[in-house]
This record gives C-alpha cells, sequence and structure tokens, in this order.
C-alpha cells in the first residue's frame, strides 16, 4: 500500500535533515513544496488530507523529486521556480537563485526610483529577471533595460516578463555594456559575479549546481565589479545611481573602486543579518 501524506512528511523530513543537514522546519517545508508540486495542490489541502494515500505514479514522481534533492540539487530547480519581492519567478540551471538577501537591491532602487515619471533603469547581468522585473512591476512608469551575455538566461527572463504581463521592460544580449551603443540611465542595477574562483564554497550546497559564470569573478571575486564600475559613468545621466550587490567581506574595497571611479554619495547597506551586501554611489 503507498504511503500516506502524514508518513511520507514524517519519514522524508527526517532524511532530508540527515543528508543536508537541514533544520527540522526546513525540511518539512520542501517536503511539502515537492508533494504539492507532485499533487498540483496548495499546502492547505496537504494539512486538511493527511491520510491521503499517492498512487503509483505520484509516488514515482515524487520518489525521483526526492532523491535528486537528497543529492543537493536545489529546491528551486526541482520546482522550476522560486518567490522573490513577492512575484513568482521561473528558474533553471542556467541562472541564479534568486536569494532573500538580493531584495534589499530592489528596495535601495525602489527608494530612490519616482513612483511616477520617465526614469531608466539597467540591470546588468538580469539571469532570471528578479531585480529588473520586481524593479519594472513597482515602477510601470520606469523603462528597465535588462541584459544578459546568456541568451539562454535571457529566454528565462523572456518567460518571465511574458508571465508578468509587464511592458516596460527590454530584454538585451550584452556582455555588461558591450551592445548598449552609447545608452544612458538613471541607473545601473546589478547582482554580478563575486566569488573569488577558488572559495571552497563554489563545491558547497546550492552553489554546486549553479552556473559558475554567474558565481565567481576572479582571483578575488571582484573583476566584474571593477569592470562595471570603470565603466558605468560613462552610461549614467547626471546624478545617476550605481548599486550592486556583492560579497560579506568586500564592502571596504568595493566602496574604494566606488571613489576610484569618480562616484559620490558612496554607501553601503547592510541585509537582515547585518552584513554590508549592498554598495553605490552617484
Amino acid at each position: 500500500m503507498s504511503p500516506a501524506i502524514q508518513d511520507i512528511l514524517r519519514n522524508d523530513c527526517k532524511r532530508l535533515e540527515a543528508a543536508l543537514e537541514l533544520d527540522s522546519g526546513s525540511a518539512r517545508i520542501e517536503v511539502q513544496c515537492l508533494l504539492q508540486a507532485v499533487l498540483q495542490v496548495n499546502r492547505a489541502w496537504l494539512f486538511t488530507h493527511p491520510e491521503q494515500p499517492l498512487d503509483a505514479d505520484q509516488l514515482a514522481r515524487y520518489t525521483a523529486l526526492l532523491e535528486r534533492r537528497l543529492g543537493g540539487e536545489p529546491i528551486a530547480y526541482l520546482l522550476g521556480e522560486r518567490e522573490f519581492y513577492g512575484l513568482t519567478f521561473k528558474v533553471s540551471p542556467v541562472t541564479l537563485i534568486p536569494r532573500p538577501e538580493t531584495e534589499l537591491l530592489v528596495e535601495l532602487a525602489l527608494q530612490r526610483i519616482p513612483e511616477h515619471g520617465a526614469y531608466r533603469v539597467l540591470d546588468l547581468g538580469t539571469g532570471s529577471g528578479a531585480i529588473a522585473l520586481s524593479i519594472a512591476h513597482a515602477r510601470p512608469d520606469a523603462e528597465v533595460v535588462a541584459v544578459d551575455a546568456s541568451a539562454a538566461a535571457l529566454e528565462v527572463a523572456q518567460f518571465n516578463t511574458q508571465q508578468l504581463g509587464l511592458g516596460n521592460v527590454r530584454l538585451l544580449h550584452s556582455d555588461w555594456f558591450s551592445a548598449l551603443r552609447g545608452e544612458c540611465f538613471d541607473m545601473i542595477v546589478s547582482n554580478p559575479p563575486y566569488i573569488a574562483a577558488a572559495d571552497a564554497h563554489l563545491a558547497q550546497g546550492d552553489v554546486r549546481f549553479e552556473p559558475s559564470s554567474a558565481l565567481a569573478s576572479g582571483a578575488d571575486g571582484l573583476d566584474d565589479i571593477r569592470r562595471i564600475c570603470a565603466q558605468a559613468k560613462a552610461h549614467l545621466n547626471a546624478n545617476g545611481w550605481l548599486l550592486f550587490e556583492h560579497g560579506y567581506d568586500q564592502a571596504v574595497r568595493v566602496r574604494a573602486l566606488l571613489q576610484q571611479s569618480g562616484f559620490a554619495g558612496i554607501f553601503s547597506a547592510r541585509d537582515l543579518s547585518g552584513i554590508e551586501r549592498v554598495s553605490g554611489g552617484c
């Protein structure tokens, strides 16, 4: 007889905890998410049908997903989506998985973008489009240009743009600024690669499955940030802002790079963990 939902939750939560060193709450949420995906139900349905058994096909599909998760594959890739800034985004192994700490970058950008009126925003290395589309959704009067060097990532961003029904976004295949042909913007935002190429974290956790080109950037992790800082002024209107995410221990060096590139009003902002996560200047 196939196991019931309550049996699966009890047994597989423990398996995830042991295999991935998750806390019990996170493990339970992940098992619930896998069950929801297979059964095509919401979480409330799971709560009200604990004794419902899975049929043979459902159990096979659930078991396949669980085994992939036990092997470390990110839950976002298994489900094919991730929530970010109140919106749902398609994700795949060709894009980074949007993370809660990156919402700080969106919040800081929106603080500086007027609610109404023309305003041009550039998102460098857009990936799934999470940053660009969150800004475009919150500021429908703004024009948002999102670029990425990966054509595959842009296909994901295009899907998300259509799903969200956004008409104020333009996607462009570009290696940072290379295809912008002198265009200027009121704000540039980015979550660029910023991990050192030899960092041990690249072989741990979810990042093992994410595109390395979107994670690592030279010996100290700052190669792409140097390039962005050096070239951004040529693409910013007067008093335009550059805001970007960086590593937990890079804020001092990043502020120096901004200063060297002629930026003023330089600052770093802390995320909910108290880490200086986003820096910028104008």
